[in-house]
């Protein structure tokens, strides 16, 4: 299976440059996996699919103000993309332009906050080492948009580009699933008896990066991982009384796909997960998957497409190209039963 199996044309009208307001306003396909069938709906239609004894996990990541725009000691301008802090000033950054930033390079950002290129990694990434106020980094740093949002961030964007439940800080992108809820629909899902339960996984910039030739070639970048024992738990109860996992985001999914035995049971844990979830994976603890529609040749794409198969999916999108859904982050939802 190679990455051309996963690829449609979308026109550039349709990817989303701004939320719907409110957040539960986007518009919601409904896949049936069953039967094929496409419903169209509003967000704020959710509880109507879900039911009592349900849980629906999400990812509580938070995203960081993680772009930095600065001045290079030859005056040119130069951005960095905070990945991670390795420890104490020293973090591991994207650089652009990446072939310029050369270690022992002095950068400037403001306020008194400089950083020197310590060394460029295998895989082109930068160590960089802080001075200064570093708490002015926070500050200094813009929410950092996706790079098909062309446009730059607005003030809005600080609280729009989060979910309403984010609570841990460590993304670079936003688990762009949750983005369609408010604080309102979650409410009428627990007085429904839908529970709601937290997991974490830190998105990384690998969540861009296309699939190149054979799929099964791809590797995915380390992405950190967390599940409580009383996540866990809650979860394990469900689905014993009959409950569905409703899984919000790929993110939710690899997560509770990573610590899933082979009858679906969950463990807690943290740690690093690697895993690549293409067709034709068989899923041991994920019942429903909300999602938004993803980029051609995505490792989000085909963990979409394993869950529902590929066909339908592409086809799935095809009528969202027809009927004007909006894509990729601001853009609308897909439920699949």
């Amino acid at each position: 299976m190679r990455a051309d199996d996963f690829d449609y044309q979308l026109p550039k009208g349709l990817i989303a440059q701004h939320p719907v307001e409110p957040r539960d306003h986007a518009r919601l396909m409904v896949l049936h996996r069953g039967s094929g069938t496409l419903e169209h709906r509003r967000f704020y239609e959710l509880p109507r699919y879900l039911r009592e004894g349900d849980v629906l996990v999400v990812n509580e990541s938070k995203v960081f103000p993680a772009r930095l725009l600065g001045r290079r000691s030859s005056g040119g301008k130069v951005e960095l993309l905070l990945l991670r802090r390795l420890e104490g000033d020293l973090w591991e950054a994207l650089a652009r332009p990446g072939r310029r930033v050369r270690p022992g390079e002095k950068l400037y950002f403001g306020e008194g906050v400089t950083g020197e290129v310590v060394e460029r990694t295998e895989d082109g990434k930068r160590v960089v080492k802080f001075s200064g106020d570093l708490g002015a980094l926070r500050r200094l740093g813009q929410v950092p948009l996706p790079p098909y949002i062309r446009r730059p961030p607005v003030p809005e964007d600080e609280e729009r580009y989060q979910t309403v439940y984010a609570k841990v800080e460590g993304s670079v992108a936003a688990p762009t699933a949750g983005l369609h809820f408010t604080e309102e629909l979650l409410g009428k899902l627990r007085e429904e008896g839908v529970r709601i339960v937290p997991v974490v996984l830190h998105v990384g910039p690998g969540t861009f990066r296309p699939v190149e030739g054979e799929v099964s070639e791809h590797r995915m970048e380390p992405e950190y991982y967390e599940i409580t024992g009383e996540a866990a738990d809650a979860i394990n109860e469900a689905r014993v009384r009959g409950g569905r996992v409703v899984a919000v985001g790929t993110t939710s999914v690899r997560v509770l796909e990573t610590v899933a035995d082979e009858e679906g049971r969950v463990r807690p844990g943290r740690g690093l997960t690697e895993l690549f979830i293409y067709p034709p994976y068989r899923f041991k603890a994920v019942d429903v998957l909300i999602t938004n529609f993803h980029l051609p040749r995505s490792t989000l794409l085909m963990l979409v497409a394993a869950f529902a198969g590929r066909e339908r999916v592409l086809e799935a999108y095809g009528e969202a190209v027809r009927l004007g859904y909006r894509f990729y982050s601001y853009g609308d939802a897909m439920l699949i039963l």
